[in-house]
């Protein structure tokens, strides 16, 4: 399959465009430039009845999250979510468009938690977050007006590992309360050892020395990259974990272990949607004012949550 046309002319636009690729730049101009980015195709998302920001409790201080409501009624499903960006960029702005559409047309709240980044705070601290922001959701979501047996996670790339995790998290402290996992192009093995990282290393906007570069940030020297808190697909098991719903892209490195995440998810009997935008790249989802198909990526998102949260057989 070959890049759709509106993604080939993205990638033509940002190459004459010659920007100083991330990696290249210093982390806070890295950041500031992806937010950047991510405000110029974003298009006008939906508008959510309430955006609410709250100060969750963290391991090492308060975790600043957006909570997205889509109309003023109780016991509404919940979706935890958590941005990409390669554990070292990105944040609650990049993703807002995203959490918008989600929110709006899956008749959800959706919680955008603000984790911690590398190379300042290194794995796990961007898993002991996620954790610890999914425990106080599910604890405290009558509070904020959400369903406690509705409740999902899920996130894009770095984003989509971190709900992954959570989800074997959740299972090993014997929570069996989340009802779904949205898994966004998700990185869930960071061998780098999948054929698509060698075959769309370049060209595609997440390049090997960008990937390179993220993970050097968020993993320490000497730290142990094939633990399943970091590599998710590594779990010796993953009977038990909740429904997935996993999206991968058909331009980007990451597609074999996406690939890889959800075949065994499939053994190990959880139920897998999976669904495969080949002519998509990296990133795409969080572009729908430029890509068609960033707009039907996020409704088909949309459908999955509503079929997990409101399709549901009684408890």
């Amino acid at each position: 399959m070959s890049l759709h046309p509106q993604a080939r002319a993205f990638l033509q636009q940002m190459e004459a465009i010659d920007a100083p690729e991330l990696h290249t730049v210093a982390v806070d101009v890295a950041r500031t430039m992806y937010d950047k980015g991510a405000e110029q195709v974003r298009g006008e998302p939906p508008t959510p009845f309430a955006i609410d920001t709250l100060q969750i409790p963290g391991p090492a201080g308060a975790l600043e999250s957006w909570l997205y409501r889509p109309e003023d009624t109780p016991d509404l499903p919940l979706l935890v979510f958590f941005h990409g960006g390669g554990f070292t960029i990105g944040s609650l702005q990049s993703h807002d468009a995203v959490c918008r559409h989600l929110c709006v047309e899956a008749g959800c709240l959706v919680l955008s938690v603000d984790y911690r980044l590398g190379p300042e705070h290194r794995y796990p601290a961007a898993v002991d977050d996620a954790w610890a922001a999914t425990r106080w959701a599910l604890a405290n979501a009558a509070a904020i007006g959400a369903d406690p047996q509705r409740i999902g996670v899920g996130g894009d790339s770095a984003g989509g590992n971190l709900a992954a995790v959570v989800c074997l998290q959740a299972r090993e402290a014997g929570l069996d309360d989340l009802v779904l996992q949205l898994l966004i192009y998700p990185a869930t093995d960071m061998s780098r050892e999948h054929p698509s990282h060698s075959k769309f290393a370049s060209g595609y906007r997440l390049t090997r020395e960008l990937i390179d570069w993220f993970y050097d940030n968020y993993v320490a020297p000497g730290a142990d990259i094939h633990e399943w808190r970091a590599s998710p697909i590594n779990a010796a098991s993953h009977r038990g974990l909740p429904p997935a719903f996993v999206l991968s892209a058909g331009f980007d490195p990451l597609q074999d272990e996406n690939k890889a995440y959800a075949l065994k998810l499939e053994a190990d009997g959880v139920p897998v949607t999976y669904r495969h935008y080949g002519d998509m790249f990296h990133g795409f989802i969080t572009m729908p004012g430029v890509l068609d198909r960033a707009r039907e990526a996020l409704a088909e998102s949309a459908e999955a949550l509503r079929g997990a949260f409101f399709c549901r057989e009684p408890q």
